[in-house]
């Protein structure tokens, strides 16, 4: 028998415990695109899947699984999260947690996150300490400071990015801006992000002189106007700025 239709909550819900991966995984993918709150609970199940494992020993539903409770923000999805993180077979399943984490926001993911950083374990780094620098994890700064010399560019400008949001130093955000310039495209994507996470005036300017393509400049403008909008600031110089350059990005699109 086919499945249903993925066209409502309920649908999507009960897809999750289908005999079909793809569906599975679109399922899992729809309930955090739209935001289901009643899927927090079937999506939480989904991390510990073993149905849906690939040849190379990843985990697909886990991963979306992590990035839909990432998207759905819920704090009751957190004692899952971090059970899920003791699961080290599946980086990118790791990398996709963390990041989930650091968007929900729970202060109870502190110590966890923590004890993977110091653990000899491998972790994604770059996800694990912008999600401390999120959660605004001073006790960490110590280890991150000796990030800044790591021979991997985008864990440089990870702890560059933790450090810039802990002490508002704008030395940091000069690391971050060396990467702007490089030669590897993904690299200059990577500190893009990495500027939308800051919302410094000096951030928004670089990113719209940066060598990369208008959607990415918008997207991080826009989480800047968020955070910028978040804090209460209805109107001040960059929120005048950020309007007018998503404007002008709009108009070349």
């Amino acid at each position: 028998m086919s499945a249903e239709p993925i066209f409502s909550a309920q649908t999507a819900i009960a897809a999750l415990d289908g005999e079909d991966n793809q569906i599975r995984y679109y399922a899992a993918w729809w309930l955090g695109k739209h935001q289901i709150q009643a899927g927090c609970a079937v999506l939480s199940d989904a991390l510990f899947d073993e149905r849906y494992r690939i040849p190379t020993g990843g985990y697909p539903l886990r991963r979306q699984a992590a990035r839909a409770l990432g998207q759905l923000k819920n704090p009751q999805s957190v004692p899952a999260l971090i059970a899920a993180l003791e699961c080290d077979s599946d980086l990118r399943c790791t990398e996709a947690v963390i990041g989930a984490l650091a968007a929900i926001g729970d202060s109870r993911a502190v110590t966890p996150l923590l004890n993977l950083l110091h653990s000899s374990q491998e972790k994604p780094l770059e996800a694990l300490i912008e999600a401390l620098g999120t959660l605004q994890v001073s006790s960490a700064r110590p280890q991150v400071e000796g990030f800044l010399n790591h021979p991997n560019e985008r864990v440089q400008c990870a702890a560059a990015r933790y450090l810039y949001l802990l002490t508002q130093k704008p030395q940091y955000i000069e690391r971050i801006l060396k990467n702007l310039d490089h030669e590897n495209m993904y690299l200059r994507w990577a500190a893009i992000f990495d500027l939308g996470a800051v919302g410094h005036r000096q951030a928004v300017e670089a990113i719209l002189t940066a060598k990369v393509p208008n959607s990415l400049k918008l997207l991080n403008l826009k989480r800047i106007l968020e955070a910028v909008l978040d804090n209460g600031v209805k109107e001040n110089e960059i929120s005048r700025l950020l309007f007018q350059s998503i404007d002008d990005l709009l108009i070349q699109l």
